[in-house]
C-alpha cells in the first residue's frame, strides 16, 4: 500500500528522494560523479538529494554536486545536510562555467519559462545559449538536458497525445526557446561525440506545485476554473526525477529523446471535481472544454523505465489533505492553461 499523506515538508522531502530498488542497481551500475546544474529550483533539490540516496545505498561513494546561484541559502544549507556538495555559480560567466568541477554524468536543469513575455532574451539565453555552452564544457560526459513537452502543438484530445517522432511546433517564444535548446545541444553531441538525453517534461507534480496544486488552491479559494485546456498529464516528481538518473546511462549518439509524463490523459473536470469533494468545496467552472489539449504519450520512457510508482489519483488525495491541513506552498503557478505560449 501507499503511504498517506506526509506530514511535514521534511517528510515530503524524505518521499519526494525516496530511491527504489532499481534507482540503486542503476546507481550501483553508473559509473562517475554526478553534476547538477540549476538544482536550486523546483525539481532539483529533490533531484540531488535522490542521486546521493541511491548512491549511498548502492555502496558507492560518487561525488553529487549540485549547482545553483542558490537564492536560498536554506536550499543549499539542506542540500549539504544531507551529504551533497555545493556550488554557489552564476553558470552564464563563462570563467564560473570553466571552473566547474569535472563530472562523468550531468544533468542540466537550467531554463526560464515564467517571465518570457517581460524579458525574452533572458528565456533565450538561458534555454538555448547556455545548453550549448555545457556542451562544449563537458564534452567528454553524458548529459542529461530537460526539455518541454511544450516544443509539440496542441493535440486532438481523442489521441493519446504526441509522441516522440511526432513533428514540433514550439506556440510562444518560451516553446521555441525550447526547441532551440534541443537542436543545439544535438548538434553539439554528434559533432562531438557527446551521449545525450532529451527528456520532454510535462508535469511534474508535487504538494507544494504543480497542476493538482494549482487547481486546489483555485477550488480553496472558491475561483473558477477554466476548462479551455480540458485535459492535462501529469508524474509524481520523483519519478521524473528518477527517469532523469536513470537517463544518464540510457544517453546515446544520436540524442535518446523521451516524453516524460503519466500514463494518465486526465480530465480537468473530472480532477477539479474530485479535489472539491475531498476539499469540502463544490468547484465552479468556465470555459467549454476545447478539441486539442497539450498532451504527449510517454509510452517508450515507460517502457524503458517503468510504469510511475505513485498514480495521479493518489498524488490529488494528498494534495488535497496537504491543502486541507494548510500545508505550504511554493506559490509557483504552472499555467497549464496557457493555449497560446505566453508565460
Amino acid at each position: 500500500m501507499l503511504p498517506t499523506t506526509p506530514r511535514s515538508e521534511a517528510e515530503l522531502d524524505d518521499r519526494l528522494s525516496e530511491p527504489t530498488p532499481d534507482d540503486v542497481e542503476a546507481a550501483a551500475a553508473l559509473a562517475g560523479d554526478v553534476l547538477i546544474l540549476g538544482a536550486g529550483g523546483k525539481m532539483g533539490p529533490s533531484l540531488a538529494r535522490l542521486a546521493r540516496r541511491a548512491a549511498d545505498e548502492a555502496g558507492n561513494s560518487r561525488r553529487v554536486i549540485a549547482v545553483s546561484r542558490f537564492r536560498s541559502a536554506g536550499v543549499r544549507h539542506r542540500l549539504q545536510a544531507h551529504g551533497v556538495e555545493t556550488v554557489a555559480a552564476d553558470l552564464l560567466k563563462p570563467t564560473q562555467l570553466a571552473e566547474l568541477p569535472e563530472a562523468a554524468n550531468v544533468v542540466l536543469m537550467v531554463g526560464q519559462k515564467f517571465g518570457t513575455t517581460d524579458e525574452p532574451a533572458m528565456t533565450w539565453a538561458l534555454n538555448a545559449y547556455f545548453p550549448a555552452t555545457v556542451m562544449q564544457r563537458f564534452p567528454a560526459a553524458r548529459i542529461v538536458v530537460f526539455s518541454t513537452g511544450n516544443v509539440y502543438p496542441l493535440v486532438p484530445v481523442t489521441s493519446r497525445g504526441a509522441v516522440e517522432t511526432d513533428p514540433v511546433v514550439p506556440v510562444g517564444e518560451y516553446a521555441q526557446s525550447a526547441l532551440a535548446r534541443e537542436r543545439l545541444v544535438t548538434f553539439f553531441a554528434t559533432r562531438q561525440g557527446t551521449p545525450l538525453t532529451i527528456l520532454r517534461l510535462n508535469y511534474a507534480v508535487e504538494l507544494r506545485y504543480g497542476v493538482l496544486r494549482d487547481l486546489a488552491d483555485r477550488i480553496a479559494a472558491r475561483q473558477p476554473v477554466d476548462l479551455t485546456m480540458g485535459w492535462v498529464n501529469v508524474i509524481w516528481q520523483r519519478d521524473a526525477n528518477a527517469i532523469a538518473l536513470r537517463a544518464l546511462a540510457a544517453s546515446a549518439i544520436p540524442p535518446l529523446v523521451l516524453n516524460v509524463t503519466g500514463p494518465e490523459k486526465l480530465s480537468v473536470r473530472a480532477l477539479a471535481t474530485r479535489l472539491g469533494e475531498r476539499l469540502g468545496v463544490t468547484p465552479t467552472f468556465v470555459g467549454t472544454e476545447a478539441d486539442t489539449a497539450l498532451l504527449s504519450d510517454a509510452a517508450r520512457c515507460h517502457a524503458r523505465f517503468g510504469q510511475p510508482t505513485v498514480d495521479a489519483a493518489t498524488v490529488l488525495d494528498w494534495v488535497a489533505d496537504w491543502v486541507r491541513r494548510g500545508g505550504s506552498s511554493l506559490a509557483k503557478p504552472t499555467h497549464f492553461d496557457e493555449r497560446m505560449g505566453q508565460f
